[in-house]
């Protein structure tokens, strides 16, 4: 049992390792900690600072909140996670950086992917002079009828 729990562990090990990687991130005790949390499954995810910071306690690692946040701006910015800003006051950054629509559940405040094969978007304005298009978020919100 030991050598499985060990062989899962070098598996998300690597999987961190190589994501920190992918996006020229230097991999810090700390990123290698968070990455872990995030890709080291191979799951996609939608998290909160708040709910990684949570997940952290739960493996033994002692990340401030602040980290968190730092550490998931720099995710952002090396192109390894999105930012979806649900509200003015709440924002879940997601593994799966593709262009695909989101459900938010108000009731329970989660973020989860909506099917990308239901959702057309006919047409864009044109960006301002000057600009380009990013990205376009689409967040659908869902309350339970």
């Amino acid at each position: 049992m030991q050598a499985q729990d060990d062989a899962i562990m070098t598996t998300e090990a690597v999987r961190a390792t190589d994501w920190l990687a992918r996006g020229g991130l230097r991999p810090t005790r700390q990123r290698l900690a968070l990455a872990r949390l995030l890709v080291g499954d191979g799951q996609d995810r939608h998290v909160t600072a708040e709910s990684l910071f949570a997940l952290t306690g739960g493996v033994g690692e002692k990340v401030s909140l602040a980290t968190v946040y730092n550490t998931l701006r720099a995710f952002c910015e090396a192109g390894l996670v999105n930012e979806v800003v649900v509200d003015g006051a709440r924002s879940y950054f997601d593994t799966r950086v593709e262009n695909h629509p989101h459900f938010y559940w108000e009731d329970t405040h989660a973020l989860t992917d909506a099917p990308a094969d239901e959702v057309t978007i006919a047409a864009l304005p044109a960006a301002p002079a000057g600009t380009e298009i990013a990205r376009v978020d689409v967040v659908i919100r869902l309350r339970r009828a």
